[in-house]
């Protein structure tokens, strides 16, 4: 009989990876050994062993001590949600897991936490159609976009690097995809999200909501726990031995379904001009001269400021109901929900 998995997980501080483990001891999953989460301060520490994790210090671009952290604590799962961009790490630990494998004879899985952006009109993907996540042609999808932002096209390199590495190591890998995620975050750390942040400290600086499209685009959308429990839906299967997909045939997007950019804009709008953040609840197509100051408010250029704020993704989520997933919230709660989102960014932002 195998030895039941270790697994260890990185971002447990953060929006995504505190409330994976804020709700990982109720989802009941199949026997595994232990859970490690990846910190770097004492607080951080405590933190995770309330949540029943063990703390593990670690320097992830020390390829000495990666490798034998993992091999001493014989860890065979990763769970990675801290970097959608650089590859570097994640390749350090998949030979770290090879090891393991080697040595234990354990199936070894790494999962990489990636971003829908990676699949949209920024990083080149295709919008004329819909783009599954269960598509048997992603991969070389992903091996021919082009991207006229270099981040985001590192960011679809190290997708790729990851399916080939692990292949090339005998590790099965999983590329997990967010959208726009929203809802309370119930970790430790961080409790909002990203996108819906940058909407609102944008408006806030500029008082008044801006469009950064012409059209009306649409992008895939996530309630915080339904993205929580396609992580745990992943990972129950994989400590089940049910061979979910993995490498080329491994891309899992959590998301419900699609949600206009301006349909999003409209309801924030109405939210800020309620709390009369925004001098108006219209919203407008923002002018270069609006983009620059939008990119002053975010802290990025303002040929960065769409890529933030809008864009085309009709990523398509199929492969997570593969393995017993489905979402709780419809796509247009966000929609209804957003009064009470706007209220938890200002919050966040004043706090």
């Amino acid at each position: 009989m195998a030895p039941a998995h270790n697994i260890f997980l990185t971002g447990a501080s953060g929006y995504l990876g505190g409330t994976l483990l804020a709700r990982w001891y109720s989802a009941n999953l199949p026997t595994y050994g232990k859970l490690f989460a990846l910190v770097r301060t004492d607080e951080q520490a405590s933190a995770v062993e309330e949540y029943g994790a063990e703390p593990l210090k670690l320097n992830l671009q020390d390829e000495s001590a990666v490798h034998e952290a993992l091999i001493r604590n014989a860890i065979t799962i990763v769970f990675y949600l801290i970097d959608a961009v650089a590859s570097e790490t994640q390749v350090l630990l998949i030979k770290a897991l090879a090891k393991v494998k080697k040595k234990t004879g354990t199936e070894v899985h790494f999962l990489h936490t990636t971003g829908a952006k990676i699949f949209s009109s920024h990083a080149g993907a295709p919008t004329d159609r819909e783009l599954s996540d269960a598509d048997p042609q992603l991969y070389d999808i992903q091996k021919s976009q082009k991207s006229p932002y270099p981040p985001m096209q590192q960011a679809v390199n190290t997708n790729c690097i990851i399916i080939e590495q692990a292949e090339l190591h005998g590790v099965k890998s999983y590329i997990f995809t967010p959208c726009i995620v929203y809802g309370k975050g119930e970790g430790f750390g961080n409790k909002t999200s990203i996108q819906t942040v940058a909407i609102v400290k944008a408006a806030k600086a500029l008082k008044r909501v801006y469009s950064t499209d012409a059209g009306r685009p649409s992008w895939p959308v996530c309630h915080v726990v339904d993205n929580t429990n396609l992580y745990l839906s992943l990972l129950r299967s994989i400590l089940a031995n049910e061979n979910p997909g993995h490498g080329k045939e491994g891309y899992y997007l959590a998301a419900s379904g699609s949600v206009v950019w301006k349909d999003l804009y409209a309801v924030i709008a109405k939210a800020l001009a309620k709390r009369g953040i925004v001098e108006s609840a219209e919203v407008e197509e923002a002018s270069a001269d609006v983009l620059g100051k939008m990119g002053v408010a975010l802290g990025v250029p303002a040929e960065f400021v769409p890529v933030q704020l809008g864009g085309s993704c009709t990523f398509t989520a199929a492969r997570g109901g593969v393995i017993g997933w489905k979402a709780s919230y419809a796509p247009e709660h966000i929609l209804k929900a957003a009064d009470e989102e706007v209220e938890l960014i200002l919050n966040s932002l004043t706090g």
